[in-house]
């Protein structure tokens, strides 16, 4: 905007642009966000699919880039030799967006296969915390009542680093690295989320009594941390034992944060998922401090893959919860809302909800209700 300076003293107006006017102009002006959707194996296509219906739903302002990665595309590009199963021009769109909506992938055990989507994207973004709440629906208690806590994953770290050797013929040793910088870190997330939550416990899970030294670096680090937040109990459990405790008696652990190393939290944050009942509710946040990745729980049931039977939930949430990470509360408490009260009425739902609704049909349920709790927030 250019505006007219005072009268000169020689009667000429010069005309110069006014700062204060020009910042007036954007401010209040949304950046665009930007973000990448991989669109998977299996089912993960049209889970893609569902959860787009449902974000153009509530057009957040976000510019979104369907990229490919997964075993489907390796096989499709003739299994070359590459170290991951994302190809470069989705790594160089992941490195130019501020956050991953990822639909399930196919990782095949073949040791000769390139290794996991999910993983590589952890290492490479240092998403160091995978974050699953275990909640129940309204009218929709899982075979062992109702369920509400947060399990926090390191993701990093562990067995997960991969590093794996024979040591002769017969005998190969995987390495578990496990670091007081990398259990700091979680430790200090598992305890925000309580704080954020209004949880007032932090259930450390380790095998102490066995793997001393490692499992003791953990221990001490989430002490450390456990210092400056002493309004939030710390109780350890050893894993075999949390295996137990969750089945006998799963609601000790309501409103309580969950947290351990990468394999441990990874069996008990699916063992937990089966408390909800269907593995197909169960969404997931992968988060760094500079980037995330948001999935689904669940995996790629490639035998379900183009009949459209796939509970849509857990992506559709996941893709809510990335446009909360991104800015978009609004959106995302739409959605949730939406979402609540598509499966509590029971009306469209997918087969596994106890409907006979398709993938799609859910989705554009959830969508226009999404797009109606939108205009009333």
């Amino acid at each position: 905007m250019w505006v007219e300076n005072e009268k000169k003293t020689n009667n000429q107006r010069i005309k110069k642009p006014k700062i204060s006017l020009i910042f007036e102009l954007f401010r209040g002006v949304k950046r665009v966000k930007k973000a990448v959707v991989i669109k998977g194996d299996g089912v993960g296509p049209e889970l893609t699919e569902a959860a787009m219906m449902v974000i153009d739903a509530v057009r957040p302002s976000i510019d979104v880039e369907i990229c490919e990665a997964g075993y489907e595309w390796w096989i499709s590009a003739g299994k070359p030799k590459v170290p991951t199963l994302i190809p470069e021009d989705t790594w160089d769109k992941i490195f130019n967006s501020e956050a991953c909506l990822k639909a399930p992938t196919t990782t095949p055990p073949d040791p000769d296969a390139p290794s996991s989507v999910a993983i590589n994207i952890r290492r490479r973004m240092d998403l160091y915390a995978n974050l699953r709440p275990i909640k129940t629906f309204k009218g929709r208690d899982g075979p062992l009542g109702s369920v509400d806590f947060l399990c926090v994953r390191e993701a990093t770290e562990g067995l997960y680093i991969g590093a794996e050797t024979m040591i002769d013929y017969e005998t190969g040793i995987a390495i578990r690295k496990i670091s007081k910088k990398g259990s700091t870190r979680i430790a200090k997330v598992a305890f925000e989320q309580a704080k954020l939550r209004g949880y007032n416990k932090v259930v450390v899970i380790t095998k102490r009594n066995v793997l001393r030294l490692t499992d003791s670096i953990f221990w001490n680090a989430v002490n450390d941390v456990a210092k400056n937040y002493p309004e939030i109990e710390v109780e350890e459990y050893f894993i075999d034992n949390m295996a137990q405790q969750l089945v006998k008696n799963p609601q000790r652990f309501n409103q309580n944060v969950m947290l351990s190393t990468n394999l441990f939290m990874d069996i008990i944050s699916e063992l937990a998922s089966a408390l909800v009942g269907n593995i197909g509710l169960i969404y997931s946040a992968n988060i760094g401090d500079k980037y995330a990745m948001f999935e689904p729980a669940h995996g790629s049931a490639p035998k379900y893959k183009g009949q459209y039977r796939v509970n849509p939930t857990a992506m559709i949430l996941s893709a809510a919860w990335m446009l909360e990470y991104l800015g978009f509360k609004k959106h995302s408490q739409s959605i949730f809302r939406a979402v609540e009260q598509v499966i509590q009425e029971g009306k469209t739902v997918t087969y596994d909800l106890g409907g006979n609704a398709s993938t799609l049909e859910m989705a554009k349920a959830i969508a226009e209700l999404s797009a109606k709790y939108l205009d009333e927030l």
